[in-house]
């Protein structure tokens, strides 16, 4: 038998995830552990996700420090890189963070991100428009578990989510053109909604299962029912007596939520679902979701200020398979989704056929990303087709009689047929090669693009990131990057003369070339990140209103039409954003955690071909934005958590305005008692002209899990 030296036995062993399993430890080493030596090391060096946790003496004392490990999988690139390898700036929202804060649903989570404009048109996240450094809603990608759910027929329905923030992991917000990594329609920047059920798993250490909810009501009738269940079962091995061969793992979500509103005529309710699982072994990786929402709700004056007694609903199917098959060196990610909208609108509640309109989109989208490394670095190349299509009572173009459908979804209307269709497949060729060297990391990539709604051109949109680390605390950023994208059916085809608005079908795509500098530093209880940018941006879409186009519904009187039309734009801005971390200087005994503050900048000169009177949204972008927000300990496991958000928008009826919002909570292991409010000093504000938003809100509630 061969013998062991002494220092061969005592040679240190290092763990990155536990189970929890008595067992799991020796399981996985697969050979004698001294239980003495085991102890000292999982104390002393322990190392989870994300964070290094240590124990340290104070005042003879053992306290726990965490350190933060920047090795979180990110969005930005086409292979997997680690937040300290990626050549860009990625914020991302933590599963502490949104705890921490007061919100009431995933909108309100992204108001905390540098850069990110969130513009409510009714309370509690009713309807959102999401967009990024002085874009409109329709520019940015939105993802679940890095799969578009993004709508073409109009970015008003994209935030729409079969899902709470309890639900949550993570979210990550990447800020610029990202075409060649999730194809045209990331044209401004990308976000990435991470849930529970979609955390990595490591096949010999599965989690155990856990169980959530949250009960709460508060201002305006305002009541939410959300739950969740998180389960994984292993599978056994042969091999080695408690070694699991896969884990089959999951999460199934719920909720109900309403409100009389918050608002005049904004009374809505909420009902979503949604599931997200996987099976693992070691060379695969299979996940699954799929989600259903439906949202009825008051409009109030949200698309014209003539009607006040407007009303919409939205219904909505996700489905998605994707999967990572290891093959030898090469990695084969397919994935496959489909996406479906039916949204219902009347511009009078009530009132039928008049200002009434009935749409379903439906989205197709196959997909097959692959990569490998090598002594050159990690290479990606990928295929992508898309294909969208809506059937439409005004959007589209029309149909022969014979091919009308009878409307559809929830609220289907046998008395009322689609008559207008249209349908558009887009095709998108990867290319990326991600070099990492000690100190740098260079990303160069292409993405060649074939739209049938265009012509049977190819277009080639290139892009190019670069990182230099200097320092193990330093990071240095520059990237250059070209985007396209095409019109949402809405901005071709909206026609409704009650509302005054009609779309232009010889829109011309957006385009977009973007330079990006900036830094990163990482410290022992300090992140602070700077991006500065420059963005030429042509044939960009806006809805405006000119001397030239009116109609005189009644004779002699103008009434002034928006409409579509292209124009160009030079956006030049900063993002700041600084977080003091005192628990990774202190410990857990210090009781301030988390201290941040965000702040944005932007200039935008835009040039229009015509005279305009009036623009709906590139004449409003946010100017300034700067978010401070802090949370800590008041007292035992009392926590208090608050924010000031400043938001300075250009156009002379947008007044600047500033809100406070606070929560307060009692946070035991398996429950936590809350009180949040938003909008503290009940400030009166608009973030669109004509749509007065909520004042003083409160709610308060429990939460438990097990």
């Amino acid at each position: 038998m061969q013998k062991t030296t002494f220092e061969q036995r005592c040679k240190a062993l290092r763990f990155r995830h536990f189970s929890g399993k008595g067992y799991s430890l020796f399981s996985c080493i697969g050979k004698e552990v001294l239980i003495g030596t085991l102890s000292v090391a999982t104390l002393t060096n322990a190392k989870a996700e994300g964070v290094s946790i240590k124990t340290e003496l104070a005042d003879g004392e053992l306290q726990r420090v965490e350190h933060r490990l920047d090795d979180v999988v990110i969005t930005g690139s086409r292979t997997p890189l680690t937040q300290a390898e990626a050549a860009k700036i990625v914020t991302v929202i933590s599963r502490e963070d949104i705890d921490r804060a007061a919100v009431t649903s995933i909108n309100d989570i992204l108001k905390l991100a540098t850069g990110v404009d969130v513009r409510q048109r009714g309370g509690f996240g009713v309807q959102t428009d999401i967009s990024v450094r002085g874009g409109n809603f329709d520019q940015i990608t939105i993802l679940l578990n890095g799969v578009n759910i993004s709508s073409p027929q109009t970015g008003h329905l994209s935030a729409d989510f079969p899902l709470s923030p309890d639900d949550i992991l993570r979210v990550e917000v990447l800020q610029g053109p990202a075409a060649r990594v999730y194809g045209t329609s990331a044209f401004n920047g990308v976000v990435n909604i991470v849930t529970r059920g979609a955390q990595t798993t490591n096949t010999q250490h599965p989690s155990p299962t856990n169980f959530y909810a949250t009960l709460s009501g508060g201002s305006y009738g305002y009541a939410n029912a959300n739950g969740g269940v998180l389960f994984s079962k292993s599978l056994p091995s042969g091999r080695l007596e408690g070694a699991p061969r896969a884990v089959i793992k999951g999460a199934l979500s719920g909720g109900y939520s309403r409100s009389d509103g918050a608002t005049p005529n904004s009374d809505f309710t909420s009902s979503r679902v949604f599931y997200n699982g996987s099976y693992t072994t070691d060379n695969l990786r299979v996940d699954a979701q799929i989600g259903y929402s439906y949202k009825p709700y008051d409009a109030n004056t949200f698309y014209g200020a003539s009607s006040t007694d407007q009303w919409e609903s939205n219904e909505r199917w996700m489905v998605a398979l994707k999967a990572d098959a290891k093959v030898g060196k090469l990695h084969l990610m397919p994935q496959a989704y489909w996406n479906r909208w039916n949204d219902h609108y009347q511009w009078h509640r009530g009132v039928s056929p008049a200002g009434e309109n009935y749409h379903q989109t439906d989205v197709y989208g196959l997909g097959m990303n692959s990569w490998f490394e090598t002594s050159l670095g990690k290479t990606s190349i990928g295929l992508e087709m898309r294909n969208e299509g809506i059937w439409s009572t005004n959007l589209g173009n029309a149909i022969e009689e014979d091919r009308y459908r009878n409307v559809g979804g929830h609220d289907g209307n046998d008395l009322r047929q689609y008559v207008k269709r249209d349908q558009r497949t887009n095709v998108s060729a990867f290319l990326e090669h991600n070099i990492l060297l000690n100190d740098w990391t260079f990303s160069l990539g292409l993405l060649a693009n074939h739209n049938t709604g265009l012509d049977a051109k190819w277009r080639f949109y290139p892009g190019v990131d670069i990182a230099y680390r200097p320092s193990d605390h330093w990071k240095i950023l520059a990237s250059w990057s070209m985007a396209l994208r095409m019109p949402t059916f809405t901005d071709l085809y909206y026609n409704t003369q009650g509302a005054n608005i009609e779309g232009n079908k010889n829109l011309k795509p957006e385009k977009t070339s973007d330079l990006q500098l900036g830094t990163r530093y990482t410290g022992r209880g300090f992140i602070g990140e700077l991006q500065a940018f420059y963005s030429h941006k042509t044939d960009m879409i806006d809805w405006v209103t000119t001397p030239d186009y009116y109609k005189e519904k009644t004779p002699g009187v103008k009434t002034y039409i928006f409409h579509s039309v292209n124009f160009k734009s030079n956006n030049v801005g900063i993002d700041l954003n600084l977080q003091f971390l005192p628990q990774e200087i202190w410990g857990s005994r210090c009781p301030l955690r988390k201290v941040a503050v965000q702040y944005s900048w932007l200039n935008e000169s835009s040039k229009y071909d015509v005279e305009v009177m009036q623009s709906k949204y590139a004449m409003e972008y946010l100017r300034n934005k700067l978010v401070i927000s802090a949370d800590g300990r008041i007292v035992s496991k009392l926590n208090l958590g608050l924010s000031w958000r400043l938001h300075d928008r250009v156009g002379g009826n947008n007044p600047s305005y500033a809100l406070v919002d606070g929560r307060l909570s009692w946070d035991a292991k398996h429950y936590s008692l809350f009180a949040e409010a938003t909008n503290l000093f009940n400030r009166h504000y608009y973030d669109y002209i004509s749509i007065p938003q909520p004042g003083f809100q409160f709610q308060a509630g429990v939460k438990v899990r097990f």
